[in-house]
This record gives C-alpha cells, structure tokens and sequence, in this order.
C-alpha cells in the first residue's frame, strides 16, 4: 500500500551506508511474506540500520536486527528509556505514560510489584474455565458452516471478552473498542490516532470514576485500591495502568492467534500433530511466536552510546523488532523452519524487567484457543487462491478465512 510518509530527516552522525528501509511501517499492509524475505533482507544488512520511516508517524528510528543487541537493549535501563515508546499521550498533550510498560528505574519496580499479584500463574489458572467456555461457544458457534473469517469471528472477539470482564467493561462496547484499536495500531494518521487516543483516555476516565463510587471485583478497582508505598495511584497513573491493559489486552493475543492459525491453516502436517498431541502445544506456541513475532516497540536513547560501532544519540528511538530477532539466523539455525520442538528462547513478550506482565493470561488464551480448535474443527486450510494481506508494524491478518469439512 503506498503511503505518504515526511521527507527523510538523516542526522549529520548516521553513516550513510546504514541509512536503509525499514518494511514493518505501521499503518502499512502487504501482500508480501512479512516474515520471509522481508526480514532475510534486513539480516542480510548491517547488524544496525538507520531507517527514516520506522517510528509511529514516518519518523526515523534505529533498527538493531539480531537477538544479541535486543536483549542488550532491553537490559540497558542506563541508556535507554522505555518512556513514550508509544506516541498516545503525546499526541493528545497528556503527561500519562504506558504503566508499568513505560516505566523506567527507579519507578518502573514498585509500579510492577503493585501489578503482579494481580498477574501471577495462579491468578490466571482460576479463569481457565472462564477462558474454555468461551472459545468453545465462539468454536461451536461456526463449527457447522464449514467456515469462519477468523479474525473477526475468533480472534478479535475471544481474547477481547476475556479482557473486558477482567477489566468489568460491557461486551455491547466491543465492537466500538475494536474500532478504536484499530485507529490506534494499524493506522498511520497522527490526527486519527490522536483522535482514537482521546476516545479511549476519556472512556477509561469514567470507568476509573464510576469504580472510584462504586467499587468492583475487576482490574480497575484493583488499581484504584491498590498503593504504591503508602500512597494511592495519581489520576495519571490509572490512566496509564489501564490504557496500557487496553493496548495489549485487544491486540496482542488477536494477532498471535491470527498467525499461529494462518500458518497452521498452509502447514497440514503440523496441524495434525497438534491435534493428535495437545500437550504438545505449549511448546509449539513459543515456536510459534519465535517465527512469527509481531510487535515492535521502541525506546529512546537518553544518554549517548554505541551499538556496533556506531553513535546513537539522546531523543533518538530505537525500534525493538520481534520479528527480526525471531528470524536471527545467528540465534537460530535455519530460523525460517518451524519445528514445532525446537523449545526457543524467544522475545515475543519482551525481555528482561519489562517482560509482559500478562504473559501468563495471553499463553493460557492461546493454548486454550488451539486445544478447542483442533479438538472441534476438523482439518482446515484457506480457501482456494485467496491471498492473504497484512497490516505491518502489529503485523497481522487483515482477514483470515479458514475452510473445512464439517463432521457428520
């Protein structure tokens, strides 16, 4: 999709020879393979590009590709900054920020172990039945046709209902929330975003004082009870918590879910061990996500360093590709194949402090959505000679039709 981006803006200290295109630009689709020759590519380049579109809006942004720098990145709180690694409040000229995702050190510590409890293993193990029936209502509900669109039927709606009742948000909203999330992920309009931003901020704004008058058992009256020391959450903070739970409660897991099955869908053997051993799929999500990583998030620079040699400076963003450090070939042998036992050491719910708090809840939704699947749907594939388009930058299915033969 051709797009419109600002003029190259390329800083006197950038080398030239690293000045290269970035293809994972949000707000962009492709009919290409995003995860094939897209990221060969860039592997094939330095082991860092400057890339003058790369960052939310057409700004620039430095790519580091190998799993070796991202994980030194992630680790590296004294250079670089998880604060306004996303655009939204900025462009609405709030002073909240993504939390605890866009906290650093000191503050990010206290504001993570305030969230964890609400997180852990066993917190997320009581919602399994919860979680079970409603991927089976949604399973059952096209089973019989022979055929579903994925991504609107499944993927959007199942993890989206888990995420509103944690949160004690109206299932007749959803609809709208998608449309926002959208705006706010596969959209490279700033005007647009800003107006998305603002929706969201606003609505959560009266959830947050409704709760504050009458209390509930959801994840927005637990930020509003809890305390950070001896002190409650600011205004800002409750916007943060649970604009950064909006963010990643509607995507996230839609989007991995989109590529798991997509692939699942041109790969019938491994579709048929799965169903034939589903304690096998939790192995196989994390191979999963390693080949098919989706999401880029950002940090800036705030104090001057080098990576390979080269000088990154403070206000710079530096753009964090799962997909590039899943297909590392110098972290992964033969990374293009998808051996569903190959067990990796993957990136897709970040590294290091800033690993994604709701890690446990997207992996039980996942596995939950593959066990039911497979179990009541028969062997699936695309329909004959459709093309499959992707959103980039959150990469993901725009559609995904699945066909099969119902059972008698």
């Amino acid at each position: 999709m051709a797009t419109a981006f600002p003029d190259p803006v390329i800083p006197d200290h950038v080398p030239q020879d690293i000045v290269r295109h970035f293809p994972y630009i949000f707000g962009t689709t492709t009919t290409d393979d995003p995860f094939g020759a897209f990221a060969r590519d860039v592997h094939q380049g330095p082991e860092l590009i400057f890339a003058p579109h790369a960052y939310p809006g057409g700004t620039p942004a430095w790519i580091p590709r190998t799993m070796e720098d991202l994980r030194a990145i992630y680790l590296d709180t004294e250079h670089f900054s998880s604060t306004d690694f996303s655009p939204y409040s900025k462009l609405i000229g709030a002073n909240w920020i993504n939390s605890p995702a866009e906290l650093d050190p000191p503050a990010h510590g206290p504001f993570r172990q305030m969230v964890n409890p609400a997180f852990t293993p066993k917190a997320m193990a009581a919602l399994e039945e919860r979680i079970r029936d409603y991927a089976v209502g949604y399973v059952d509900g096209f089973a019989a046709n022979g055929r579903c669109e994925f991504m609107s039927e499944f993927a959007f709606e199942f993890p989206i209902r888990v995420f509103m009742e944690l949160m004690g948000l109206p299932h007749d909203r959803m609809k709208e929330f998608l449309e926002w999330e959208m705006k706010l992920l596969h959209n490279h309009d700033l005007a647009s975003m800003a107006v998305a931003t603002q929706k969201v901020v606003d609505y959560l704004a009266g959830e947050i004082e409704a709760r504050r008058a009458k209390p509930t058992d959801d994840l927005i009256s637990f930020a509003i009870s809890s305390t950070i020391g001896d002190r409650p959450l600011t205004q800002d903070e409750l916007i943060g918590f649970t604009f950064n739970l909006f963010i990643g409660g509607l995507d996230t897991v839609s989007t991995n879910m989109g590529l798991h099955f997509l692939h699942l869908a041109r790969t019938p053997a491994d579709q048929d061990f799965l169903r034939a051993n589903p304690d096998r799929i939790p192995h196989a999500i994390d191979e999963l996500m390693r080949a098919y990583g989706a999401v880029t998030t950002f940090r800036t620079c705030k104090k001057e360093t080098t990576i390979r040699g080269v000088t990154i400076k403070p206000g710079e963003k530096v753009a964090m590709s799962t997909t590039l450090a899943g297909r590392d070939p110098a972290e992964f042998e033969n990374p293009d194949d998808v051996r569903l036992d190959r067990k990796p050491r993957h990136v897709g719910f970040g590294f290091g402090p800033h690993t994604c708090v709701g890690m446990h809840l997207a992996r039980r939704e996942m596995r939950i959505a593959l066990e039911e699947f497979l179990a009541r749907i028969p062997a699936f594939s695309l329909p004959d000679g459709h093309v499959v388009e992707y959103h980039l930058g959150m990469i993901q299915p725009v559609e995904l039709p699945l066909v099969w033969t119902p059972r008698a």
